[in-house]
């Protein structure tokens, strides 16, 4: 490739980080983000995601100096900066509204900035999930507006669906096949061959915009129905009595049972994406009854842990209007400290509305960002729970401050699995597992 190519990939989160540090080994990247705050910590040297090697960041920092702008990473806010690129990569959130609609407020605001700088000959590509078609319909036609470039004539479009996967260390960009595309066959090859540069794992040439975008699309809501039937599995076998877990353990011992395990569907991904595509299939005149009942089932079980956690509270004795409940975890997945649209949420909302007093430990989230986003407040080490009187591994205090009520593990974080969950109670209490990974023993239900 014999282009010299200078990328800016907006939005330096969970996908925006990893993938401009890959290119950053080529090629001169710079990391823009609205965010003032993180990109003087990337500058530092410091990703609070926990998305990339701290080492790596800061080679590729130096690099960008030593080099002369030859390659490298250089994190930014300014548009003079952005301005120096000719690729430019759109890695920022499409979330949902109040109405589970699509929000696509940040993706026009990038699109809408790019139209400020690029140039005759760039190229813009989109990784941003969205439903199929939205690139044609949505943002090209805010960068003509703003940019007074003609697509396909002056600037080049191609859309390549990020497949991040937050907190996983060995799936990672470089280790998973990536989807490209392009607005014409020659700048589908061209972005193509840009990716291969840094995937390992090989890329797969779409034919069409809109068919990567509803590869893309189509990924997580296949996860999202799949969890949905064992969620519902759950909901009935609660009522019959039995343990979801035994059954599906012995289920899959069959060859082509595919095993997926109830549990709440957060993030950014999973519990959103099929939003966006039952919103182009209603649009296009088509009521999409499985994707939506699946996110039905799915957003049930956030309140179905607290009723059931509140109802075996009452079997024990136990006065639910006096009671204090632990909640072990805040994040949407363990091991990770991204709590974007954490069902945990929920489960604390309905666990006070009993009257409950509820504490939150979770020592991977950033707690200011918790209380601003949720507007609830996360313990973050151990020492701050103890603080609160209640002994945790050790013997040091009397076991009359061993007073929760309740422990629910809503995130199956490792840094849990060694707690001492039996000194953390009152007796009676409930321990109930909402994720499966505590010692069958000590608990009294799971889901």
């Amino acid at each position: 490739m014999s282009k010299e190519y200078k990328i800016a990939v907006i939005g330096q989160g969970y996908v925006g980080l990893p993938l401009a540090l890959a290119f950053a080994k080529h090629y001169p990247v710079v990391g823009y983000d609205i965010k003032k705050e993180r990109v003087e910590q990337l500058k530092q040297g410091v990703d609070l995601t926990k998305e990339v090697e701290i080492d790596q960041l800061k080679v590729s920092l130096l690099e960008y100096q030593t080099s002369g702008g030859i390659r490298g990473y250089l994190p930014s806010y300014t548009l003079e900066d952005l301005a120096q690129a000719n690729v430019y990569i759109i890695t920022v959130p499409t979330p949902i509204n109040q109405f589970n609609a699509p929000d696509l407020s940040p993706l026009k605001g990038a699109s809408k900035l790019i139209a400020s700088v690029i140039k005759k000959g760039d190229i813009v590509i989109y990784e941003s999930t969205v439903y199929p078609g939205c690139t044609e319909e949505e943002c090209i036609p805010v960068i003509e507006q703003f940019s007074t470039l003609k697509f396909n004539q002056d600037f080049y479009v191609g859309y390549s669906p990020e497949r991040i996967n937050p907190g996983d260390k060995v799936n990672t960009l470089e280790t998973i096949v990536k989807v490209t595309s392009g607005s014409t066959p020659v700048v589908a090859e061209e972005i193509d061959q840009l990716y291969r540069m840094i995937i390992k794992a090989g890329t797969h040439k779409a034919p069409s915009l809109k068919v990567a975008e509803a590869a893309k699309v189509i990924e997580n809501a296949q996860r999202d129905v799949n969890i949905s039937f064992v969620n519902e599995l759950a909901l009935i076998f609660d009522r019959i009595g039995i343990d979801t877990q035994d059954v599906l353990e012995a289920a899959g011992t069959k060859f082509n049972f595919l095993k997926y395990k109830p549990g709440l569907v957060g993030g950014h991904c999973i519990s959103v994406d099929p939003y966006y595509l039952a919103h182009k299939a209603i649009q296009v005149g088509y009521y999409p009854d499985v994707i939506l009942s699946g996110r039905r089932v799915n957003d049930e079980i956030p309140v179905f842990i607290a009723s059931k956690v509140v109802k075996l509270m009452v079997q024990k004795g136990i006065d639910v209007s006096r009671s204090r409940v632990l909640l072990l975890g805040f994040a949407f997945k363990e091991n990770c400290p991204d709590t974007r649209n954490t069902k945990v949420a929920k489960i604390y909302e309905e666990l006070v509305s009993y009257g409950i007093e509820v504490d939150v430990y979770d020592p991977w989230v950033n707690s200011e960002e918790v209380r601003e986003e949720y507007e609830i407040e996360v313990i973050t080490t151990l020492d701050e729970v103890e603080q609160k009187g209640f002994q945790i591994n050790d013997h040091r205090l009397p076991s009359t401050n061993k007073h929760y009520d309740g422990v629910v593990l809503t995130t199956a974080h490792t840094d849990f699995r060694t707690l001492d969950i039996e000194n953390m109670v009152s007796s009676p209490a409930v321990i109930y597992d909402a994720k499966a990974a505590l010692n069958r023993e000590i608990i009294d239900s799971r889901l």
